[in-house]
């Protein structure tokens, strides 16, 4: 069975929105390795939509000229990696993607049965959905040395408390903190 890891840039005070916290290269080297050794992600509409329009090679082949080494290296591997997305409301997709349909904990179950390394969900509904049905089994929060002051909040709305045990834990020059957990096992 491989596992489900939920990974995410949050501001201190909780903020998911993407604008809140810019990566720099050094984080983005480290999204870059994440993302390298998952075996596919899994998205929501939202997420999938936002990331295709950033990392999405253009047609020409060609990155845009606003792109550095580092935003180079992540969008090679989020432009090859395979994805599914859920949602209820696209009929198709391109980008290495596939649709995820009908109970998405059934769906997400036959996913995590497969062989491999592991799947990576981002964004911030679907990964809600995902705790809320226990599926998740890593969380990495990549902590941004900023306070927002507005935006969605992580996990905001979780059904109940998960208790987490951390696993992991890495300092970035610019004061960003990865700090990875696991899901302390119930009895």
């Amino acid at each position: 069975m491989r596992p489900l890891r939920y990974a995410i840039n949050v501001t201190l005070d909780g903020c998911c929105d993407h604008r809140a916290g810019v990566p720099d290269a050094e984080s983005h080297r480290h999204w870059a390795a994440t993302l390298a050794r998952a075996d596919a992600l899994v998205f929501g509409r939202v997420t999938y939509q936002m990331m295709e329009e950033a990392w999405k090679r253009p047609a020409d082949g060609q990155w845009p000229e606003w792109m550095d080494e580092s935003d180079v290296a992540f969008a090679e591997v989020i432009d090859g990696a395979r994805k599914y997305v859920v949602s209820s409301t696209l009929d198709r997709l391109d980008w290495n993607a596939e649709l995820l349909r009908g109970d998405l904990g059934e769906a997400v179950r036959r996913l995590k049965d497969q062989p491999g390394e592991g799947l990576l969900v981002g964004g911030v509904t679907l990964p809600l959905a995902l705790a809320d049905l226990g599926l998740i089994d890593e969380y990495e929060f990549v902590v941004q040395p900023v306070l927002a002051g507005h935006g969605p909040r992580l996990l905001d709305g979780l059904a109940q408390r998960i208790d987490l045990e951390l696993v992991d834990r890495q300092v970035f020059a610019s004061g960003a903190v990865s700090l990875r957990y696991r899901p302390v096992p119930t009895e």
